[in-house]
């Protein structure tokens, strides 16, 4: 098997995860090493470059690359991760501070209402397609170079977690389409490049050469290089993808590449990628490319979910013996209850929230609460408070008239049937469930094949088998629209006094 199997590694929010596959999509092995996250003051959500990213990459390599595997079985390699994140690099290419996460860090709103005044919130939105929110990058870079000048002016390259990776295996810097489209406003969707248009107050008096160079995910960024053939146990030479971001990959893993084809990541966060053949710009979400040259995506996303579960488990599961224990009571005891938790109801806002609402100063909520709720009741209420903001982003979607298909679930949190239910249940949608569900790891080793050459995207029909859907209960739409329009009407109400909480 010289020369013919591809890897595919994603490194996410709390870990990371490897897969070794044939060109037929079998999976012969896997690793996942789990990490964590800093905040080292609240709105600043970081991780290191070199202790997480980079180290959980050579571990996964190690594993995979161990037994009757060697680094000459390879053809190909692509790499995602969390983004769109702001990694700063010297000249040499080393890290000059963590990486500064995706919408979850909220750090830049002081640097967003800047842009919005000295370069008009309708002039950006025209420029980019989208507004500026947490999930952009150029506000951050700005942040930078007002509050570490320091960092600033050491800064060689400003790039993010996957080309950063990428960069380690090949030693060029190139960032795909899809990520550079929340550079905004540095990036020009109309025409695919950098631009000097509204550089100025972002980079103040630095070029746009400190930007990487601009690809496609599946097109080819360079070959293994010697030096880190000696680091990773791979062969020099080996062709590396360009990659993407962990939500792409993950809609690539599961088939979502067609228009119309929207995917729903059940992750950390939740993500949304619907897949257009042409944009459809709205304030509330993210227009940006797709993986392939000339798609266009529209994409949201939801800042707490699959972390709010693991906080609940933490917090209020402490008796199981392990995290995947408390899941398995949770969920059964959440499941045995009514919709609507017996008249409990959440936002789930516990960081802040990006789509639709686009608020960094929202926080969580619990209404309802009385002496006969339990512990199942708080988490069934988790639940469907996260499945009241799925239904919130894909109405937003349909809303600017945006064609909506066929709904795609993956992720961690797509394992158990019964989040799946209530999330159909609450949004009357039948969402698809492949039968290999291993995540973005998996669209990265497909786009490792595409690079390479030994695949076509033809080839993903048989790398994606459909499973049962999950359908919803039409028995329960009355009751969840009714709770729809309270949780809909508990954010208007209580935004006033959570902003004040938050102030204080």
């Amino acid at each position: 098997m010289s020369g013919e199997l591809l890897i595919g590694i994603d490194v996410g929010t709390y870990s990371s995860k490897g897969v070794l596959v044939t060109q037929a999509g079998e999976i012969l092995r896997q690793h996942v090493v789990p990490h964590g996250i800093s905040l080292p003051t609240p709105g600043h959500v970081e991780q290191d470059a070199e202790t997480v990213w980079w180290a959980d990459v050579l571990a996964i390599l190690r594993e995979l690359l161990s037994g009757p595997y060697t680094g000459a079985d390879v053809a190909g390699v692509a790499l995602s991760a969390i983004g769109p994140t702001l990694l700063p690099l010297d000249g040499e290419g080393r890290p000059l501070r963590p990486g500064i996460l995706y919408g979850v860090d909220t750090r830049a709103q002081a640097q967003i209402d800047a842009l919005n005044a000295e370069i008009g919130e309708d002039a950006i939105f025209a420029h980019s397609g989208m507004a500026l929110t947490s999930q952009a990058i150029g506000p951050k870079i700005r942040w930078l170079r007002e509050q570490e000048p320091e960092v600033w002016a050491r800064a060689h390259t400003l790039t993010t977690a996957s080309s950063y990776l990428t960069f380690r295996l090949t030693g060029r810097h190139v960032m795909d389409h899809h990520t550079a489209a929340h550079s905004m406003p540095l990036y020009d969707p109309r025409t695919r490049t950098w631009t000097e248009e509204f550089a100025a107050p972002v980079l103040g008096d630095r070029g746009l050469d400190v930007l990487p160079d601009l690809a496609w995910s599946d097109e080819l960024a360079g070959h293994v290089t010697a030096e880190a053939a000696v680091l990773t146990g791979l062969r020099e030479g080996t062709p590396v993808a360009v990659g993407t971001v962990d939500a792409l990959s993950e809609a690539v893993s599961v088939g979502a590449v067609q228009p119309g084809d929207l995917m729903v990541m059940y992750g950390s966060t939740t993500f949304f990628i619907l897949v257009q053949d042409a944009p459809t710009p709205d304030p509330r979400v993210w227009t940006v490319g797709g993986a392939f040259a000339g798609q266009h995506n529209l994409a949201a996303g939801m800042s707490t979910t699959g972390s709010l579960t693991r906080w609940f488990a933490d917090e209020f599961a402490r008796e199981q013996p392990d995290t995947g224990a408390a899941y398995d009571a949770l969920f059964a005891a959440a499941a045995a209850l009514p919709p609507g938790a017996d008249g409990l109801l959440m936002l789930p806002y516990f960081s802040g929230e990006r789509t639709p609402i686009n608020d960094p100063r929202a926080r969580g909520v619990v209404a309802g609460l009385t002496l006969t709720h339990t512990r199942a009741h708080l988490f069934r209420a988790v639940l469907e408070g996260v499945g009241f903001g799925i239904r919130h982003n894909i109405g937003a979607f349909r809303d600017l008239g945006a064609d909506v298909r066929r709904v795609v679930a993956v992720g961690g949190g797509a394992k158990g049937r019964t989040w799946l239910q209530i999330v159909s249940d609450i949004g009357g949608e039948t969402q698809e469930l492949p039968e290999v569900t291993v995540g973005a790891s998996y669209g990265d080793a497909f786009l490792a094949g595409l690079a390479a050459g030994v695949l076509r995207r033809e080839d993903l029909s048989r790398w994606v088998r459909p499973a049962q859907p999950v359908r919803p209960n039409p028995a329960l739409k009355a009751e969840y629209d009714r709770l729809y329009g309270l949780y809909r009407d508990l954010y208007t109400q209580t935004r006033t006094t959570v902003h004040a909480l938050g102030d204080g």
